[in-house]
């Protein structure tokens, strides 16, 4: 009953002594692999602090962010039910429509102009500029990215009838290709003129989950699809682009400690309303949609826990703690490889390389993750601008009834998704030993 908060979170680590806190001078379980602190005042919690942001508009996306996050925690605790659909939605794709109609516009001006213009040379000239600058904003269609190993239906059979199964108890359709790589993250995107939907699986991530948090991680992309996540409707994300790319082209590039000539100086004072104009535009989408991809974040971690249990998506999400951990035990057997540090072949560090990776993963202490926790906490840390931070994703997971979940992955669907992806884990186990070194 009397056993200290730090002995109870050190009772998993593979703990090699104590120290004591310079702060408090309480006890503190001290294990070389991770990061000494303690736990009843927080000290040395976080020795590196949170990377600065890179420019004012970062730092109003992550302000934006923390703020959001917490509003829309709070709210959906109070309404379990909400749907992903809002007012700000409605409003972003009028805004994009608007974005997209200027495009249509400048394509129309400048036809005018290259077809009845020839009274005057300078007509068509302009015509054809506007047709450039047409096509440099026209809506982007993406393609299907070939950076990893392309699994097609008949590549993996037993991993597609799992994606399908996930997805159809969302309510949503499966995926057409699935694109398997290195890294510590997974994710969901259209492709193609005709939007046709891809999964990326790194398997930096998936490696370092069991089976029903790899359900819950399936649940939690496909979820972003039933649930109307905005920023992954074509409309919106092309607005963005031709916005992005506006902003680009109409910001003057300036030689390093050269004074600027007059000249320089009148064209910056006219292109400073036209840019200052596209950035307000710009900076009214992403606030509108802002607030909507946190709200279906958190409603696609809903589908993660309905999908695969609390259970799995909670376990994941301390999974989701440990990716910088992770990508550095990679770059670190691509550097003992690659140069041969106790005798260590290429060919054979490849072949263990994601055993070994899951067994580091299983090594990190329950102490480990609740000082990732508490890092979350003090830094409002959020994966990106448009995920809530990681904490209230995990507290609004906990706060639901548990439930059972919907898809159970058998020993048998397991072996069969295991055997589906040994040739693409090879490859990209090759891929990882030649290339992170550097």
């Amino acid at each position: 009953m009397g056993e200290s908060l730090d002995a109870r979170l050190g009772s998993t680590v593979g703990q090699l002594g104590a120290r004591t806190c310079p702060q408090c001078a309480a006890d503190v379980p001290y294990d070389e692999r991770f990061v000494m602190w303690c736990s009843a005042c927080d000290w040395n919690v976080d020795p590196e602090g949170e990377a600065p942001a890179r420019g004012r508009f970062e730092a109003m996306q992550r302000r934006l962010a923390h703020r959001h996050g917490v509003q829309l925690h709070a709210e959906l605790l109070a309404a379990p039910n909400a749907s992903a659909v809002t007012n700000r939605g409605v409003v972003a794709r009028l805004v994009a429509v608007c974005v997209h109609a200027l495009t249509a516009a400048l394509a129309v001006a400048g036809t005018l102009l290259v077809v009845l213009g020839w009274s005057t040379l300078v007509q068509p000239i302009v015509g054809v500029i506007l047709l450039l600058a047409a096509f440099v904003l026209r809506p982007r269609f993406p393609r299907l990215r070939h950076d990893g190993r392309v699994l097609r239906r008949a590549d993996a059979p037993c991993l597609y009838a799992l994606v399908d199964e996930v997805a159809a108890a969302l309510g949503t359709r499966g995926v057409d290709t699935v694109v398997v790589d290195a890294q510590f993250n997974a994710s969901v995107a259209d492709f193609g003129l005709r939007g046709r939907r891809t999964l990326h699986l790194g398997l930096g991530l998936w490696e370092v989950l069991d089976q029903q948090e790899r359900v819950a991680l399936l649940g939690h992309e496909l979820g972003h699809y039933a649930n109307g996540d905005p920023r992954r409707a074509r409309l919106i994300g092309a607005a963005l682009y031709s916005l992005h790319t506006w902003l680009y082209l109409l910001t003057p590039v300036r030689a390093v400690h050269l004074r600027r000539t007059a000249l320089e100086m009148v064209t910056d004072l006219l292109m400073d309303v036209p840019r200052w104009a596209v950035y307000g535009v710009t900076l009214l989408l992403e606030r509108l949609t802002l607030r909507d991809a946190q709200r279906a974040e958190y409603l696609a971690d809903r589908a993660a826990v309905r999908v695969g249990s609390a259970a799995a998506a909670a376990g994941l999400m301390d999974r989701l703690l440990i990716g910088e951990s992770i990508a550095a035990a990679l770059r670190t057997e691509s550097v003992r490889a690659q140069t041969r540090i106790g005798g260590v072949e290429p060919r054979a560090a490849a072949a263990g390389l994601w055993e070994r990776i899951a067994e580091r993963a299983a090594t990190v202490s329950e102490r480990e993750y609740e000082r990732l926790r508490r890092v979350g906490v003090l830094r409002g840390h959020s994966v990106d601008s448009t995920h809530p931070p990681t904490h209230l994703r995990r507290s609004l997971i906990g706060a639901g009834e548990p439930g059972s979940a919907a898809v159970v992955v058998g020993p048998e669907t397991a072996a069969g998704i295991a055997a589906e992806l040994a040739p693409a884990r090879s490859a990209v186990a090759h891929a990882v030993i030649r290339d992170l070194a550097g």
